[in-house]
């Protein structure tokens, strides 16, 4: 053995001697029937001993058969300054485990990704906040704007609905598109090759705009009223919105919303209270003119609407954990906004759900059917994700 690495491995036996580790070993497994790819939270407490040795910087992640370092990103998710877990993209298939590792190098910098998750307040457009990520893109509406509807002011909006942006291309449209309105108001209404915004919200929900049904009516909050970007990305992006209290109920909502760099699913946490306790928590999909088609699986806990927009088709779902759910519908109305797909869920402190899009023109999907089968994956990864273990 050459005097180089006979020098290396006693550093490294004296320093594993000392407690001072170098390497982790991870497993990441996945217990489904189809290849997964998806983003993978390792908990700080899990690293200790490479944390106790070498700052945060230095750590890096690959696969074990691997010498090329994988894109990461570290995440505070309380907001107290201190980064709770380091994220990675893990590849598994189907019913396999794949194997990582954790190393420390100074000098190497980890893979970056082109094209991620992120997310932005808008206050050059009222004050927006919107967010996308190589898949999807979503913006909800904030206080500037619903002080511009209600006096008037032409391109604002009033409305807690969810509203979707539909790409085709995976780099960010965020920035472009809002520069482009900025110098030409309505830019993102057209199609310019990269993909546009044609979908309606309004009062509507959407697509997983929340509210309470009582007597047949629907009551829903206004515009967020404070926000908080507690990760803009690039693996994963959360924010948090807070709302006044709104209804006959008084609820109080702060809603932590995340999305991840390769899914179509914003996930959505609620935190709702109340100063009566209100009878469900419903989550909505806009109907739009009622010439789509709904489809309810409350079995498998996932409801989805195709419609077509202009000339191609896009699916619009909500996927949530089947033993939540009281009871879903269709309602078809009259009034402007106001025909939604709702799934009421059972009022709870913390409510979780996910909702989310695929457009034909994306090429993710080609028809009805294939969206079916990515909301059924949906429920499959949140009722089984994948478990990691530390060696």
């Amino acid at each position: 053995m050459p005097i180089c690495e006979r020098i290396a491995l006693v550093t490294f036996l004296l320093m594993y001697m000392n407690g001072i580790a170098q390497e982790l070993p991870v497993t990441v497994k996945n217990d489904l029937d189809f290849d997964r790819k998806e983003v993978v939270a390792l908990r700080r407490k899990h690293l200790t001993k490479l944390l106790r040795s070498h700052p945060q910087k230095d750590i890096r992640i690959l696969k074990a058969n691997s010498h090329e370092y994988l894109p990461l990103q570290w995440i505070d998710n309380d907001g107290d300054g201190k980064d709770d877990e380091l994220l990675f993209v893990a590849e598994v298939r189907a019913n396999e485990t794949a194997a990582y590792r954790l190393a420390v190098d100074s000098k190497t910098s980890s893979s970056g990704i082109m094209y991620g998750a992120y997310s932005r307040f808008i206050p050059e457009r009222s004050d927006d906040l919107a967010w996308e990520n190589d898949k999807v893109a979503f913006r909800v509406y904030g206080p500037k704007g619903q002080k511009e509807a209600l006096k008037g002011v032409p391109g604002s909006t009033l409305s807690s609905g969810v509203d979707i942006w539909l790409k085709r291309v995976s780099r960010p449209v965020i920035e472009a598109w809002y520069a482009g309105h900025k110098a030409s108001p309505g830019y993102y209404h057209t199609d310019r090759g990269e993909g546009y915004d044609p979908y309606h919200v309004g009062a509507s929900r959407g697509t997983g705009g929340s509210g309470v049904w009582i007597k047949d009516s629907l009551q829903v909050s206004e515009n967020f009223i404070a926000h908080r970007i507690l990760a803009t990305g690039q693996l994963r992006t959360v924010f948090e919105l807070d709302y006044a209290p709104w209804g006959e109920f008084g609820v109080r909502e702060t809603k932590r919303i995340t999305l991840d760099v390769g899914s179509n699913f914003s996930k959505f946490e609620i935190t709702a209270r109340s100063e009566k306790k209100f009878p469900n928590y419903a989550v909505g999909i806009t109907l739009h003119r009622n010439e789509g088609e709904v489809i309810m699986n409350k079995q498998k806990g996932w409801f989805r609407h195709w419609e077509k927009i202009d000339d191609a088709y896009i699916g619009e779902g909500i996927v949530t954990d089947a033993e939540t759910i009281m009871s879903a519908f269709a309602h078809v109305s009259k009034m402007p906004d106001q025909s939604n797909l709702l799934v009421l869920l059972k009022p709870r402190i913390k409510i979780v759900y996910y909702a989310g899009f695929a457009w034909q023109k994306s090429g993710q999907v080609d028809d009805a059917s294939e969206w079916d089968s990515m909301l059924q994956r949906q429920a499959d990864i949140i009722a089984h994700p994948m478990e990691v273990r530390y060696r």
